[in-house]
C-alpha cells in the first residue's frame, strides 16, 4: 500500500492543530483527568515549553495500574515515554502510517522549528485514508456510469 501523500500540515488544517499539554511536575492523576475531559488518549508533557514526553493511556495502564502505583502520587514525568518519534508538517500521511506501524505507537507529536504544533492520533490518520478511498471510490464509480465529465 502506498498510503496517502496528504500532508501533516493539510490535515492539522482540517483537525485542528490544538495541543493539550500537561507539565511533567503534574500527578498523573490531573493527566488522566484532564485526558478524560479533552476526551484524548495522550498529552504531551512539556518542560519550559519545549516538548519533554508524552504520556498516554497506555502509559498510564502499564506504569501506574499494573505496578500498583498510585496516580496521585506518582509525576507525570516519572512515566512519560521520553523516547519520542516526532514528524514535521511536511511529512505525508503515508509516512506517518508507516512510523506509526514500525514503532508500535499511537501518538505522534507535530514539531515545527522546534516547536509542538499538533499531535496525531492513529484514528487521525486511519480516518484521512478511508476519506481519501471514498473519495477515489465516488470518482470510480462516476467514471463507470459515465456521469464522470473531463
Amino acid at each position: 500500500m502506498k498510503g496517502s501523500s496528504v500532508s501533516v500540515g493539510t490535515l492539522l488544517d482540517g483537525k485542528g492543530r490544538r495541543v493539550f499539554s500537561i507539565a511533567a511536575d503534574a500527578s498523573v492523576y490531573s493527566a488522566i483527568e484532564e485526558m478524560a475531559e479533552k476526551g484524548v488518549g495522550a498529552l504531551v508533557v512539556l518542560e519550559n515549553g519545549q516538548l519533554a514526553g508524552i504520556l498516554s493511556e497506555r502509559d498510564y495502564t502499564r506504569k501506574v495500574i499494573l505496578a500498583g502505583r498510585s496516580s496521585r502520587e506518582t509525576k507525570t514525568g516519572e512515566i512519560m515515554s521520553t523516547d519520542l518519534i516526532t514528524v514535521s508538517p511536511a511529512d505525508t500521511v503515508g509516512y506517518c502510517l508507516r512510523v506509526m506501524t514500525e514503532h508500535r505507537v499511537r501518538h505522534l507529536p507535530v514539531l515545527s522549528d522546534g516547536e509542538v504544533v499538533g499531535v496525531l492520533s492513529i484514528g487521525d490518520l486511519v480516518k484521512q485514508v478511508i476519506a481519501e478511498q471514498e473519495d477515489t471510490i465516488d470518482h470510480l464509480q462516476s467514471y463507470i456510469t459515465g456521469a464522470y465529465m473531463s
